[in-house]
C-alpha cells in the first residue's frame, strides 16, 4: 500500500553473483502447523479435499524497520485470537533480509530470526503467512529501500534465500512483489528493463519479471503455493486471462493478488474476470475518512459484500495504527470505526 509509517532513511545467468545463501536452513519445525495447501481450480485445498478460505489482516514494520516495530508478536496473537484471523501478510525488505540496511552489523541474522519467529507463532495458531516481498532496491543494495515498480535482481536473490529457507513449510505462501506496476504485461511475467523515478533519484534495471523469480523458487525446491500481485498497484488481473499468466509446473500453484482501494474501479472488469479459473486473494484492501473518497460508511460495506459474494481470500491492510488505512486506533488493539469495526466483525463471522 502506498500510505505508510515513516522510512529509515535472469536468472541463471547472474546466480552467482548474488550473496551467498544468507542462511542454513531455518530451525527444525518442532512445532504444530496447518495442513499445507496446493492450488485446485479457483481454489485453496489440502492433500484431504478441503478448501481452505484464507482471511486475515497486514502486519507491518519490518519493511521499515529492522527490528519491527516492538509489537509485531503481540499483534499476530491478537489478530488470529481475537480477530479470528488464519491468514497474516508480513511484509518484508530484501535489503534487510541481507543486512544490507542502514544499521545492521549482523548480516541480517536477526531479521531472519524476527520472521522465522513470526511464522512459528502463526503456525502454531494453525493459520497461514504469506510472506510479501513489499521493499526493494531498484537493484542496488542499501540504496533509496522502498516500492518500486518491479522486482530486481536482489530480489531474485532474496527469493533464492527465503524459499529455501522455508521451502516446503505448511504454512507459508511465497508473495513474491508487492504492487508492481507502470510496465506491460510482458515485462510484468517474463522481465525487461524499467525506468522509473522516485523521490528525484532515477534508476534503471532489469527486472527477472514475476515469471523469473517463480523459476527461482522452484529451482529450490519449494513448492509452497505462490501468490502473484497484478498490475496497477497489484490491482489489474485482466493480463492473467489474456495469454500472460505464470506457468507452474512443478509445484503447488499460484493465487493472484488485488489490492482494492476506494479510488479502484471497476472490480468486475479488473478483478471479476480471473475469478472463473484462478483463485484470488484481496491481499490489500482498505479505507480512511477522506473528503475526496467515497464515505467509509458505503464504501467498507460494500468492498465487504463483494468479497464475500465471490468468496474472495482477503488479508485487510492494516493491523498498526501508524499505517494507513488504519485497521487499529491504537494499541490497546481497539478497530478504527470505519475500518477496523466491520473488518473485524467480518473476520469473526466467517465473510
Amino acid at each position: 500500500m502506498v500510505f505508510r509509517a515513516p522510512t529509515i532513511a535472469f536468472i541463471s545467468a547472474f546466480m552467482n553473483l548474488y550473496p551467498a545463501s544468507a542462511t542454513a536452513k531455518a530451525p527444525a519445525r518442532a512445532y504444530p502447523t496447518p495442513p499445507a495447501l496446493h492450488v485446485k481450480g479457483n481454489l485453496l485445498q489440502t492433500a484431504q479435499g478441503k478448501t481452505i478460505r484464507l482471511t486475515g489482516v497486514n502486519i507491518p514494520s519490518l519493511e521499515w524497520s529492522n527490528e519491527g516495530d516492538g509489537k509485531i508478536l503481540e499483534s499476530v496473537r491478537v489478530a488470529t485470537e481475537e480477530w479470528h484471523s488464519n491468514a497474516i501478510r508480513l511484509p518484508v525488505c530484501q535489503d534487510r533480509w541481507f543486512g544490507k540496511a542502514a544499521g545492521q552489523t549482523d548480516g541480517g541474522k536477526a531479521y531472519r530470526a524476527v520472521v522465522d519467529s513470526l511464522i512459528q507463532a502463526v503456525s502454531r495458531r494453525k493459520a497461514y503467512l504469506l510472506l510479501d516481498l513489499h521493499w526493494s532496491d531498484a537493484g542496488v543494495w542499501g540504496s533509496h529501500l522502498g516500492q518500486h515498480k518491479m522486482p530486481d535482481a536482489n530480489s531474485t536473490a532474496f527469493w533464492k534465500d527465503a524459499a529455501a529457507r522455508y521451502a516446503n513449510h505448511p504454512a507459508v505462501l511465497f508473495d513474491l512483489y508487492n504492487e508492481p506496476r507502470d510496465v506491460d504485461w510482458k515485462v510484468w511475467r517474463d522481465g525487461g528493463h524499467v525506468d522509473e523515478e522516485d523521490k528525484g533519484t532515477k534508476s534503471a534495471y532489469n527486472t527477472p519479471g514475476l515469471q523469473g523469480l517463480l523459476d527461482v523458487v522452484r529451482a529450490t525446491g519449494a513448492r509452497n503455493v505462490i501468490v502473484a500481485g497484478g498490475l496497477d498497484w497489484a490491482y489489474d488481473l485482466t493480463g492473467v486471462v489474456n495469454g500472460y499468466a505464470l506457468t507452474d509446473r512443478r509445484g503447488n500453484g499460484v493465487v493472484y493478488a488485488t489490492h482494492i482501494y476506494p479510488w479502484k474501479t471497476q472490480w468486475d472488469q479488473k478483478v471479476g474476470v480471473a475469478l472463473a479459473g484462478h483463485p484470488v486473494i484481496v491481499s490489500e484492501v482498505g479505507c480512511e475518512p477522506d473528503p475526496e473518497q467515497e464515505d467509509p460508511a458505503t464504501w467498507a460495506p460494500k468492498v465487504l459484500a463483494y468479497i464475500q459474494s465471490h468468496r474472495l481470500n482477503w488479508t485487510a491492510w492494516c493491523f498498526h495504527p501508524d499505517a494507513s488505512p488504519r485497521l487499529l486506533a491504537d494499541w490497546d488493539y481497539h478497530p478504527t470505526p470505519y475500518w477496523g469495526a466491520p473488518v473485524k466483525e467480518a473476520l469473526a463471522t466467517g465473510r
